[in-house]
């Protein structure tokens, strides 16, 4: 019987593609490829008897083409703050193995890079999102301002990470990230955030 889990809190992601993405609305990348860093911390969380509470998880993933025709290159990101069997539920949530939202990610991967521990130095500032991953990503977000000064969002859109929920669409201040033969330094491009909850 496979053991039950759930976790809930933040997420954000930012990619090379003009805000906001056109991928998340199935149509090709902004610059003929896609990379992109979502980040998730854990306000609460559970796996079996496993607590998750705080922890931080990384995903890079890089699509040379329209992201539904083309195999995706991934790599995961485990907080090093938790136990090998924290680190071992967020590898097999993160990833989509155990089932949730995430695992309909998984037919468009064509290459899984690697899965490591990592300090992620996860922060919400207001309208600001922001990741760290030292010698590896530096990536901040803020939210657009709409007409009336409130957030801009787009919902119910066919290709997200967070289903049911409405994502806050911004720019980056800054990304960068370097590993796996991949070096990509940009600002001024799409961001979104949101509250998570996945369950399995």
């Amino acid at each position: 019987m496979a053991e039950s889990w759930k976790v809930a809190g933040t997420y954000f992601e930012s990619c090379n593609c003009y805000a906001p993405c056109s991928c998340v609305c199935l149509s090709p990348p902004s610059d003929g490829d896609c990379a992109v860093l979502i980040g998730w911390h854990v306000d609460q969380g559970e796996f079996a008897d496993v607590a998750l509470d705080g922890l931080n998880i990384a995903l890079f993933a890089y699509s040379p083409g329209h992201m539904l025709q083309n195999k995706w290159k991934v790599a995961l990101y485990l907080d090093e703050r938790g136990t090998p069997k924290q680190q071992e539920a967020l590898g097999k949530i993160f990833s989509g193995q155990a089932g949730g939202p995430l695992s309909a990610l998984g037919p468009m991967i064509g290459e899984v890079m690697g899965v490591k521990p990592a300090a992620i130095d996860y922060h919400l500032d207001g309208k600001r999102r922001s990741l760290r991953i030292p010698n590896v990503a530096d990536v901040e977000i803020e939210a657009l301002s709409g007409q009336d000064g409130g957030d801009v969002t787009i919902s119910n859109h066919p290709l997200t990470p967070v289903p049911g929920f409405a994502a806050v669409i911004g720019k980056s201040t800054r990304f960068r990230f370097t590993d796996h033969g991949f070096s990509r330094e940009i600002s001024d491009r799409n961001g979104f955030y949101s509250p998570f909850a996945y369950h399995g």
